[in-house]
């Protein structure tokens, strides 16, 4: 019997089991797993050890591997088929400010709202509910047909809300394990509600951080104010260069690298379903600031930015004091596209504000900071077309692929250290919450969710 001749019961097993997979995700979400604060290392040794007997009630061979700080979970199953490599991760976000909840971010539950179902609490959209879609349809497959359609590994890590510090050096010691024909990422979302959306693209990440120095001590205003340089006005006019008025990038070279968007896939961008309105909304916004000439959804998936995260310097207190300050602060970040190299770009930025520094002005860079490259999906692989495809038979709509403004290092790091390409289907919603107070997940995303991935199951094998 083929694969998808089976799909149908497996389906039917989804939906029929749906209340009991719901209450296994609410056993994981109640485990507090914040990788970024020590007080819950107890917390995040209960997820990975939730994980593991999860993985081996489905039969997978699962262990607990320990790394400089959290543990990754990894297990394997089948040997026949393509080999998939799952990704997700089990750690999640501080709950910070606690008053601004509406309940207990550790114990979830499902209240309908406004006549939709969804689920409370912290982890439900980033990434634990996300996560289990995948489990669950694991789980509707071996039921069904008592083993999976394909060899499967999973690979389930505890840092990612904490930057992966061992994560990269794991894959490098455990490339032979890890390495698969496909890899799989959950931790995205739709573009639409409704419109099921596959990643085809991401942007990197360069961040810099600089101070400017001025006179070696704060001085009195009404003494020095006139002959002293100000350091606080001087950070104002070099950042002020950074941009035109048509909201481009000065910096040399920065567009060098940047590769414009193909026809093909701005008509499915501009097909599927994005409110550029609603969007600004949300925010509270109403007209686009970025690069004139591009759309909003190019803006925040195909073009480059720089922008100023923080900026900073004098006196913070009550009141006034008549100072001038010695230093001034920014901190920087860009969204790199394309080909854009950050080191190259590293140097053309540092350059623009060096060269713009005057007589007794000097500048301090922070040397520890990292930049990574975008990551360009190979979409041109059959299966990212049979998971469109799946994933349109499962929605009613067709399946888009999409940009992503954000960075998702994973999907990069399976390329450059396992040479493998990453596919990025998920099922969350703008309005989640996600790293936010009152953090929700649709039961809707969890339960096509989880049929969808049957369904990519099938299609891929």
């Amino acid at each position: 019997m083929s694969h998808n001749s089976n799909l149908d019961a497996v389906l039917a097993k989804i939906d029929a089991d749906l209340d009991v997979s719901l209450d296994r995700l609410m056993g994981l979400l109640r485990l507090q797993s914040v990788s970024t604060d020590p007080a819950y290392k107890d917390g995040i040794n209960k997820a990975a050890d939730w994980l593991v007997a999860d993985l081996a009630s489905l039969g997978v061979d699962a262990s607990k591997r320990e790394t400089p700080l959290h543990p990754i979970v990894i297990g394997h199953v089948g040997n026949t088929g393509p080999h998939l490599l799952f990704y997700g991760h089990y750690d999640v976000q501080p709950v910070d400010p606690i008053d601004l909840w509406d309940h207990d971010p550790f114990a979830p539950f499902i209240e309908d709202r406004d006549g939709k179902k969804v689920i409370r609490g912290r982890g439900t959209a980033d990434d634990k509910g996300q996560l289990m879609t995948f489990m669950e349809a694991c789980r509707a497959w071996i039921a069904v047909n008592g083993e999976l359609p394909c060899k499967i590994s999973f690979l389930f890590e505890g840092e990612e809300e904490t930057g992966s510090p061992s994560l990269v050096p794991f894959m490098h010691a455990n490339a032979d394990e890890l390495k698969a024909d496909l890899a799989l990422i959950c931790d995205t979302g739709m573009v639409a509600p409704g419109v099921p959306s596959i990643a085809s693209q991401l942007r990197g990440m360069l961040k810099e951080e600089f101070t400017l120095h001025g006179p070696a001590m704060d001085l009195h205003s009404g003494h020095y104010g006139g002959p002293a340089i100000n350091p606080l006005r001087e950070i104002s006019r070099i950042i002020a260069s950074f941009h035109d008025d048509q909201g481009r990038v000065t910096i040399d070279g920065f567009y060098d690298d940047v590769i414009e968007i193909g026809d093909n896939l701005l008509a499915q961008w501009e097909t599927c379903g994005f409110n550029e309105a609603d969007y600004m909304s949300g925010a509270v916004l109403t007209t686009p600031a970025g690069e004139k000439g591009y759309s909003v959804l190019e803006q925040q998936w195909s073009r480059p930015t720089l922008e100023i995260n923080g900026l900073w310097g004098g006196y913070q207190g009550a009141g006034s004091k008549t100072v001038i300050p010695a230093d001034a602060h920014c901190k920087i970040t860009c969204r790199l596209v394309g080909d854009m190299d950050p080191d190259k770009l590293r140097t053309a930025l540092r350059k623009h504000v060096e060269d713009q520094l005057r007589p007794d002005t000097t500048i301090t860079w922070n040397n520890d900071l990292e930049g990574a490259p975008a990551s360009v999906m190979n979409t041109d692989r059959p299966e990212f077309e049979l998971a469109r495809q799946a994933l349109s038979d499962e929605w009613n709509r067709e399946a888009v692929f999409v940009g992503m403004g954000g960075s998702i290092p994973i999907a990069g790091h399976f390329k450059s250290v396992l040479d493998m390409d990453a596919m990025l289907i998920g099922f969350g919603a703008e309005d989640d919450r996600i790293h936010s107070p009152n953090e929700k997940y649709d039961v809707e995303a969890f339960h096509k969710g989880t049929r969808s991935w049957a369904r990519v199951l099938a299609a891929l094998t």
